[in-house]
């Protein structure tokens, strides 16, 4: 019997990547670093830790500590939160679904714990979640497990009996690896990817998911 059910964040709630593109350009580029689409790519699903290190380390600048950069960046991102964020489609129809069935609801992020309630508060969500994690308090993020095991702890939940709704393939490893069901919403320009072949469950939007795949994952969990 499922018990939980826990969202990625960034591309799955909300439709921040071009937002983080766009922090990441401008405070990158401010310091001396020339920022390609090329690297940008490679960067996409790293913790903002990671990124910050990714771009010192192929264009180090001198003016400023990489804690002050990534609090630039991760600054930027939560002011386009707070103006212009929009939820994914399908946001409150599946969090609706799975408040009405009595399930726990978890959100489990890369990106930087100050970040969460901004997002929840703008999508005005907040009321659905009993707990959040940040892989900002693990040792590492995804495609590493721990913030989701986190998580399953947070909401006394065995991992094995969580549904984890991501929209990227790092995120769909660190779920899988955790031992959960995992639901992949892709971004629609990959959707015939066949990496995302990986998760058990692969839709086009949130609100497309039914008592018929809740059915099909309670009667694959042993």
């Amino acid at each position: 019997m499922m018990q939980a059910v826990i969202f990625d964040m960034d591309g799955t709630l909300i439709d921040s990547e071009p937002m983080w593109k766009e922090a990441e350009k401008q405070v990158f580029s401010s310091v001396g670093v020339e920022v390609t689409d090329e690297h940008s790519s490679k960067t996409a699903s790293m913790t903002t830790r990671e990124v910050t290190e990714f771009w010192y380390n192929l264009f180090p600048w001198l003016d400023k500590s990489l804690d002050q950069v990534e609090s630039e960046v991760v600054d930027h991102v939560a002011k386009l939160i707070s103006v212009e964020g929009t939820p994914m489609g399908g946001v409150k129809e599946i969090l609706e679904f799975f408040h009405n069935k009595k399930f726990k609801i978890g959100l489990s992020t890369n990106a930087p714990s100050r970040l969460i309630p901004v997002v929840l508060e703008k999508l005005n969500i907040a009321h659905y979640f009993h707990a959040t994690s940040s892989s900002e308090h693990e040792i590492k993020g995804k495609p590493d497990p721990a913030v989701y095991l986190s998580i399953a702890k947070k909401l006394n939940v065995e991992p094995s009996k969580c549904i984890a709704f991501e929209d990227s393939i790092s995120g769909v490893i660190s779920a899988n690896k955790a031992n959960m069901k995992t639901v992949v919403v892709p971004p629609i320009l990959e959707f015939a990817d066949e990496k995302y072949e990986m998760s058990y469950i692969k839709l086009r939007r949130l609100s497309e998911f039914s008592d018929v795949h809740l059915a099909k994952i309670a009667n694959n969990t042993q």
